[in-house]
């Protein structure tokens, strides 16, 4: 059985598509949720598919090795971060290698960066008159949003679209791909 962690920020959408899409699959699961505030709705996401989740403490996660330890103990195979908005550690990076997944609502390597998330990431392609964007699934490394790309989507922007009527589709297409294409990755490095 591979475990996955999901690690999130927000609402929780794109785990709880993520939770519903491996429920009944007989190779993966979701074993844990990771929040980054405590007002996350993540973890209601979480209780509500009886999945343990945990707040975490940004001096721990930053300067110890305290959450490395706490998957490896939850028998932790991949990480997903799903709308995580702090930067991954080089410990953690390093104790996953090629396991630690991000979503991006940008065609990277356009719009990514720090403070390059939600209604800026949106914004900003609004402001720059951009024709298409989109999602980017990716590994993780020690960078902002800079891993190798895993998947690419893309959606027209349209004369008179606003920041808030591109994040309604780049959001449409995270739901739509971003559980299948963790799938892939975990069926592939399990070929291996």
């Amino acid at each position: 059985m591979n475990r996955i962690a999901i690690f999130a920020s927000g609402a929780g959408s794109n785990a709880a598509k993520i939770i519903d899409h491996f429920k009944n699959h007989p190779k993966i699961h979701v074993g844990l949720v990771l929040a980054s505030k405590a007002n996350a709705g993540v973890i209601n996401v979480a209780a509500e598919a009886g999945i343990a989740s945990l707040l975490l403490e940004k001096d721990l996660f930053f300067n110890s090795s305290h959450y490395i330890d706490l998957l490896k103990e939850a028998n932790i195979d991949f990480v997903v971060l799903a709308g995580f908005l702090w930067k991954v550690p080089s410990n953690l990076v390093q104790a996953f290698p090629g396991r630690i997944i991000n979503i991006h609502p940008a065609l990277l390597p356009k719009y990514g960066g720090k403070g390059m998330y939600g209604r800026f990431v949106h914004q900003a392609v609004v402001d720059a008159g951009e024709k298409e964007t989109g999602i980017t699934i990716h590994y993780v490394d020690e960078q902002y949003d800079h891993g190798e790309v895993i998947f690419q989507a893309q959606v027209p922007v349209e004369p008179g679209d606003t920041a808030e009527t591109v994040a309604a589709k780049v959001h449409d297409l995270e739901h739509a791909h971003f559980p299948g294409v963790i799938e892939e990755v975990i069926n592939l490095r399990n070929s291996r």
